[in-house]
Protein backbone atom coordinates (compact mmCIF):
# COMPACT_ATOMS: atom_id res chain seq x y z
CA UNK A 1 0.00 0.00 0.00
CA UNK A 2 1.42 3.53 -0.74
CA UNK A 3 0.05 7.12 0.74
CA UNK A 4 0.33 10.03 -1.83
CA UNK A 5 0.51 12.89 0.68
CA UNK A 6 0.46 15.84 -1.27
CA UNK A 7 0.27 18.88 0.68
CA UNK A 8 0.89 22.43 0.18
CA UNK A 9 -0.73 26.05 1.24
CA UNK A 10 -4.21 26.87 -0.24
CA UNK A 11 -4.41 27.06 -3.83
CA UNK A 12 -1.38 25.46 -4.65
CA UNK A 13 -3.24 23.31 -7.14
CA UNK A 14 -3.64 20.71 -4.69
CA UNK A 15 -6.75 19.28 -5.54
CA UNK A 16 -6.15 19.52 -9.35
CA UNK A 17 -2.73 18.10 -9.44
CA UNK A 18 -3.62 15.06 -7.39
CA UNK A 19 -6.96 14.64 -9.86
CA UNK A 20 -4.66 14.65 -12.65
CA UNK A 21 -2.27 12.06 -10.80
CA UNK A 22 -5.47 9.81 -9.74
CA UNK A 23 -6.45 9.79 -13.45
CA UNK A 24 -2.66 8.74 -14.60
CA UNK A 25 -2.30 6.02 -12.34
CA UNK A 26 -6.00 4.63 -10.93
CA UNK A 27 -5.39 5.55 -7.62
CA UNK A 28 -8.24 6.71 -4.80
CA UNK A 29 -8.42 10.37 -4.64
CA UNK A 30 -9.41 10.73 -0.46
CA UNK A 31 -8.78 14.97 -0.87
CA UNK A 32 -8.92 16.62 2.15
CA UNK A 33 -12.37 18.24 1.49
CA UNK A 34 -14.12 15.02 1.61
CA UNK A 35 -13.95 14.96 5.58
CA UNK A 36 -14.00 19.09 6.07
CA UNK A 37 -16.97 19.04 3.70
CA UNK A 38 -19.14 16.49 5.46
CA UNK A 39 -17.84 17.69 8.61
CA UNK A 40 -18.68 21.43 8.02
CA UNK A 41 -22.48 20.24 7.26
CA UNK A 42 -22.65 19.58 10.91
CA UNK A 43 -20.12 21.23 13.06
CA UNK A 44 -18.03 24.88 12.81
CA UNK A 45 -14.86 24.99 11.09
CA UNK A 46 -12.08 24.28 14.40
CA UNK A 47 -14.55 23.23 16.80
CA UNK A 48 -13.06 20.62 19.21
CA UNK A 49 -15.91 17.92 17.57
CA UNK A 50 -14.98 18.82 14.01
CA UNK A 51 -10.82 18.69 15.01
CA UNK A 52 -11.47 15.20 16.71
CA UNK A 53 -13.92 14.12 13.88
CA UNK A 54 -11.55 15.02 10.96
CA UNK A 55 -8.58 13.31 12.27
CA UNK A 56 -10.31 10.30 13.41
CA UNK A 57 -12.31 9.84 10.12
CA UNK A 58 -8.45 10.70 8.10
CA UNK A 59 -6.94 8.23 10.40
CA UNK A 60 -9.73 5.42 9.85
CA UNK A 61 -9.26 5.84 6.13
CA UNK A 62 -5.66 5.40 6.18
CA UNK A 63 -5.73 2.37 8.77
CA UNK A 64 -7.98 0.12 6.63
CA UNK A 65 -6.87 1.13 3.02
CA UNK A 66 -3.69 -0.06 4.33
CA UNK A 67 -4.83 -3.13 5.92
CA UNK A 68 -6.60 -3.93 2.45
CA UNK A 69 -3.74 -2.72 0.71
CA UNK A 70 -5.48 -0.34 -0.87
CA UNK A 71 -2.91 3.01 -2.22
CA UNK A 72 -4.52 6.16 -2.40
CA UNK A 73 -3.44 9.97 -2.63
CA UNK A 74 -4.19 12.17 0.09
CA UNK A 75 -4.30 16.02 -0.02
CA UNK A 76 -3.67 18.42 3.10
CA UNK A 77 -3.50 22.15 3.76
CA UNK A 78 -1.04 22.16 6.91
CA UNK A 79 -2.76 24.54 9.47
CA UNK A 80 -3.77 25.01 12.94
CA UNK A 81 -6.11 23.32 13.96
CA UNK A 82 -4.51 19.93 12.93
CA UNK A 83 -2.52 17.95 15.43
CA UNK A 84 1.24 18.61 14.81
CA UNK A 85 2.28 14.85 14.91
CA UNK A 86 -0.41 14.13 12.58
CA UNK A 87 1.36 13.33 9.66
CA UNK A 88 4.27 11.14 11.72
CA UNK A 89 0.32 9.34 12.81
CA UNK A 90 -0.32 8.58 9.33
CA UNK A 91 3.11 7.39 8.78
CA UNK A 92 3.26 5.18 11.57
CA UNK A 93 -0.52 3.64 10.93
CA UNK A 94 0.44 2.95 6.89
CA UNK A 95 4.45 1.43 7.82
CA UNK A 96 2.65 -0.43 10.42
CA UNK A 97 0.74 -2.07 7.98
CA UNK A 98 3.31 -3.09 5.79
CA UNK A 99 2.53 0.03 3.30
CA UNK A 100 4.86 3.43 2.62
CA UNK A 101 4.04 6.71 2.92
CA UNK A 102 5.36 9.47 0.05
CA UNK A 103 5.07 13.29 0.62
CA UNK A 104 4.71 15.44 -2.49
CA UNK A 105 5.11 19.12 -1.33
CA UNK A 106 3.51 22.16 -3.92
CA UNK A 107 4.36 25.28 -3.34
CA UNK A 108 4.05 28.33 -5.88
CA UNK A 109 4.77 32.20 -5.76
CA UNK A 110 2.35 34.47 -3.49
CA UNK A 111 0.89 35.69 -6.49
CA UNK A 112 -0.22 32.82 -7.57
CA UNK A 113 -2.14 31.85 -5.28
CA UNK A 114 -3.36 35.53 -5.12
CA UNK A 115 -4.94 34.81 -8.66
CA UNK A 116 -5.94 31.69 -8.10
CA UNK A 117 -7.51 31.88 -4.43
CA UNK A 118 -11.02 33.98 -6.04
CA UNK A 119 -11.27 31.52 -9.08
CA UNK A 120 -15.19 30.56 -9.74
CA UNK A 121 -13.61 26.38 -9.36
CA UNK A 122 -13.11 27.20 -5.50
CA UNK A 123 -16.01 29.17 -4.74
CA UNK A 124 -18.10 26.17 -6.16
CA UNK A 125 -16.28 23.55 -3.99
CA UNK A 126 -16.35 26.09 -1.13
CA UNK A 127 -12.91 26.14 -0.74
CA UNK A 128 -11.35 29.61 0.94
CA UNK A 129 -11.79 31.64 -2.14
CA UNK A 130 -11.25 35.41 -0.51
CA UNK A 131 -7.59 36.86 -0.51
CA UNK A 132 -8.73 39.33 1.95
CA UNK A 133 -9.52 36.49 4.55
CA UNK A 134 -6.51 33.91 3.38
CA UNK A 135 -4.38 37.72 4.52
CA UNK A 136 -6.62 37.88 7.36
CA UNK A 137 -5.85 34.49 8.85
CA UNK A 138 -2.03 34.72 7.53
CA UNK A 139 -1.86 37.62 9.63
CA UNK A 140 -3.76 35.34 12.38
CA UNK A 141 -1.08 32.25 12.36
CA UNK A 142 -4.22 30.05 11.24
CA UNK A 143 -1.77 28.13 8.57
CA UNK A 144 1.66 28.02 11.37
CA UNK A 145 2.79 24.30 11.57
CA UNK A 146 5.76 22.41 11.71
CA UNK A 147 7.43 21.44 8.95
CA UNK A 148 6.22 17.79 7.57
CA UNK A 149 8.51 15.22 6.71
CA UNK A 150 11.07 15.42 3.77
CA UNK A 151 9.46 15.59 0.57
CA UNK A 152 9.80 12.73 -2.17
CA UNK A 153 8.77 15.17 -4.75
CA UNK A 154 8.51 19.05 -4.60
CA UNK A 155 6.17 20.85 -7.58
CA UNK A 156 6.35 24.55 -7.80
CA UNK A 157 2.70 24.58 -9.02
CA UNK A 158 2.66 27.16 -10.62
CA UNK A 159 5.46 26.68 -13.49
CA UNK A 160 4.28 23.45 -14.06
CA UNK A 161 0.45 22.33 -15.63
CA UNK A 162 -1.83 19.99 -13.31
CA UNK A 163 -0.99 17.45 -16.23
CA UNK A 164 3.14 17.81 -15.92
CA UNK A 165 3.12 17.93 -12.10
CA UNK A 166 1.53 15.08 -12.05
CA UNK A 167 3.13 13.47 -14.69
CA UNK A 168 6.10 14.53 -12.64
CA UNK A 169 5.57 12.87 -9.49
CA UNK A 170 3.99 9.50 -11.04
CA UNK A 171 8.02 9.38 -12.44
CA UNK A 172 9.46 10.41 -9.21
CA UNK A 173 7.44 8.29 -7.10
CA UNK A 174 7.71 5.39 -9.85
CA UNK A 175 3.28 5.20 -10.01
CA UNK A 176 2.68 3.50 -13.57
CA UNK A 177 -0.61 4.27 -14.86
CA UNK A 178 -3.26 1.21 -14.61
CA UNK A 179 -4.25 -0.47 -17.44
CA UNK A 180 -7.68 -0.24 -16.57
CA UNK A 181 -7.97 2.96 -16.37
CA UNK A 182 -9.02 4.33 -19.65
CA UNK A 183 -7.77 7.86 -20.95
Amino acid sequence: MKLVFIHGPAASGKLTVARELAARTGLSLFHNHLVVDALLAVFPFGSPAFVELRERMWMDVFRAAAAEGRSLIFTFHPEASVAPDFPARAVSIVEAAGGTVDFVALHCAPDVIEARVAAPSRQACGKLSSLALLRELEAQGAFAYPPLPPAAVDIDSGMLSPADAAAHIADALGLYPDPSVSG
